[in-house]
């Protein structure tokens, strides 16, 4: 029996290692239901039939949402986060141009070279 041999390194590895798990399942559980309840597309009964499985069924549930959706919560979350960039750029006032602006001033200098300064305003442009 394992615990006749008391409190090893082993156990406690072992203990850390469940804990783990637990910690990465609980936060894969959380990302599927933020980006069920974020979809546009699925109507109010495909997520109530999705929450269903995800409570009934949880591993299984998990792996299949993340399966069959995949692809799909990585194109919302860039999306996201693309959106939640444009927004942060409005409310703090950056300006394309002002940053464009910035890196003539710094190539003009020489603190930028030519090849750094076509990378940034590539990075700006888009």
């Amino acid at each position: 029996m394992p615990a006749e041999q008391g409190f090893t390194f082993a156990s406690f590895l072992t203990d850390i290692f469940a804990v783990f798990l637990f910690v990465v399942w609980f936060w894969l559980l959380i990302v599927v239901f933020s980006d069920l309840f974020r979809r546009q597309d699925l109507s109010g009964w495909a997520k109530a039939v999705w929450v269903i499985v995800l409570l009934v069924l949880p591993y299984l549930g998990v792996f299949a949402y993340i399966i069959t959706q995949g692809n799909g919560m990585a194109e919302r979350g860039s999306q996201q986060a693309q959106h939640a960039r444009e927004e942060l750029r409005r409310v703090v006032g950056f300006s394309v141009a002002d940053e464009i602006g910035k890196l003539n001033a710094l190539k003009a200098s020489g603190a930028i070279t030519e090849a750094e300064f076509a990378r940034l305003r590539a990075k700006l442009v888009q």
